[in-house]
């Protein structure tokens, strides 16, 4: 099969196109053929070796966590699924090696798959596990954001801020989003009131809102909560997915929750959940979607996408 390694840590120079075997699969795993691979920040800092310390790695590593795709064989204790069915996953493993999405083909734990939101395209659908569960477990597991509630998100716009904004939404809650004037108007088509970002934000928030957010989600960190602390009213809640150690804020890691997945495909299927997709990419050019995603310039998901 068709796969992107890398043999050594760097940036997207170090990728290369690579003929593999086949992935083996376990009697609790399925091989899933990949139709679409999201990019994330993390790919590119576990490529680099920035967690060489605390994950092993053994070369050559196929990237990528997020994927949509097509059931190809399932394992003999894998009654959930069966061969053609549309699945998404969020393939991460304990150690680096080649077992990632940047392949035509993934051997993937039954517990990381759900089945694919009918609504969405495997360009959106791959775009959807991580940074929609960061999302999810923000709003809902560490917020519990609820409805009539003010949420202020910083970052709105971005891959995690436009999903957390929309789950918000579907919990009856009002939002407030900073982002870059160039966002504001894709932020109101998702119901959102939106605010520019930087110097003077909380009285801009507080122009919205004259007692303040109930409920802050930052998603860009940089001391934002801090320096925007004037937008929340006394007592409000508040996580971050990027300043992590912070008193009184509550940090939010991704996990792999088949619950929390499925929800998000529920919420895809009723309307209330789209994804952003930037840009694609053939298999062939993924280290220029990685270079992409590091100048930070588009707008939307990255995806790969895998004839």
């Amino acid at each position: 099969m068709r796969a992107m390694v890398y043999r050594r840590y760097g940036g997207p120079e170090v990728l290369e196109l690579a003929e593999l075997a086949e992935p083996k699969t376990h009697v609790d795993s399925v091989l899933v053929r990949v139709r679409a691979a999201a990019l994330n920040p993390a790919d590119l800092a576990l490529q680099a070796g920035a967690l060489d310390d605390a994950v092993e790695t053994y070369f050559p590593v196929v990237p990528g966590w997020d994927i949509a795709g097509v059931v190809e064989r399932p394992g003999i204790a894998t009654p959930d699924f069966a061969p053609g069915d549309e699945v998404i996953g969020y393939v991460r493993g304990d150690v680096q090696r080649a077992h990632g999405g940047l392949a035509e083909l993934v051997s993937a734990d039954v517990r990381t798959l759900v089945r694919k939101p009918s609504t969405l395209s495997f360009a959106e659908a791959a775009g959807l596990p991580l940074a929609g569960m960061t999302a999810y477990q923000a709003v809902v597991r560490a917020l519990d954001v609820q409805p009539g509630e003010t949420l202020l998100v910083h970052g709105a716009a971005g891959g995690v801020g436009s999903l957390a904004v929309q789950i918000a939404r579907s919990r009856g809650a009002r939002v407030i989003g900073s982002a870059s004037p160039r966002n504001h108007d894709y932020l109101r088509t998702l119901g959102v009131e939106p605010v520019t970002y930087g110097e003077g934000v909380a009285d801009r928030v507080r122009e919205f809102a004259p007692d303040g957010a109930d409920v802050v989600l930052d998603t860009v960190g940089g001391g934002v909560l801090a320096a925007a602390a004037g937008a929340v009213r006394p007592g409000a809640r508040a996580a971050s997915i990027a300043d992590i150690g912070v008193p009184g804020v509550t940090p939010v890691f991704c996990r792999m929750d088949g619950a929390d997945l499925t929800a998000l495909v529920e919420l895809a299927e009723q309307g209330n959940l789209a994804v952003r997709v930037g840009a694609t990419y053939p298999l062939e050019r993924a280290a220029d979607a990685q270079r992409a995603l590091a100048a930070g310039a588009t707008p939307g998901k990255i995806v790969v996408e895998i004839a």
